[in-house]
């Protein structure tokens, strides 16, 4: 199989972390030059990461949650991202929907108001990102209290959702000292090696990242 990615996108790291819990061999494409970038438009014209590309199925399949299923249906192992259990598997997608929607989201605003020129800056909308995302730590801190992982006592979905959100979005709006058990949480899965690996891997691109000197 075949992923286009780029090494920063938090997207992406959803799906790499599913991918190292269970040993899945594949073949990376980073979106940083012509060919492979002509690749990934031609089999995804909507022109988004990650894509996964997999040839004996004759398979292309984009969108990092429905990638991280599709690895589960085709290449099952002992991690399993959505429980058998169907209420315990709504709150694993639930927790992975809160995360994309209302802590990547206003993250990623952020990131995209701090890359324009000075003067084309949105200070409203930023402001606003930064009032829904003070509003999705509160949620998830309350939520995640009393859990080992992001929905419950095993890693899901929800924790593939939930590492690069909470990582990233802990990089522009400081979370441990007045949500601590998001920090507790940050913490616990930092130390993952799937996602330790993550994090390694994303070191030579990571002074592209704007708030990469708040670390």
């Amino acid at each position: 199989m075949i992923l286009y990615y780029h090494p920063l996108s938090s997207y992406c790291w959803k799906v790499l972390i599913a991918l190292y819990e269970n040993g899945i061999p594949f073949e990376r494409r980073m979106l940083d030059g012509a060919e492979a970038a002509a690749e990934w438009t031609q089999l995804w014209p909507i022109a988004r990461f990650p894509v996964l590309h997999d040839p004996a199925r004759n398979a292309t399949v984009g969108e990092a949650s429905i990638i991280i299923e599709y690895l589960a249906l085709h290449e099952p192992g002992t991690f399993r991202p959505i429980p058998a259990d169907p209420d315990a598997a709504l709150e694993v997608r639930l927790i992975d929907r809160l995360c994309d929607n209302y802590v990547m989201t206003p993250m990623q605003t952020m990131v995209g108001d701090r890359l324009r020129p000075p003067d084309a800056r949105d200070p409203h909308g930023v402001s606003t990102a930064q009032d829904l995302l003070a509003r999705a730590y509160a949620l998830l801190d309350a939520r995640l209290a009393g859990r080992r992982w992001a929905a419950g006592d095993s890693l899901t979905l929800a924790d593939c959702a939930a590492a690069p959100a909470l990582f990233y979005a802990d990089k522009i709006m400081p979370m441990r000292a007045d949500y601590p058990v998001l920090g507790t949480y940050l913490d616990r899965i930092e130390a993952r090696p799937s996602f330790a690996r993550v994090l390694e891997e994303k070191q030579p691109w990571w002074p592209m990242f704007p708030f990469a000197q708040n670390d």
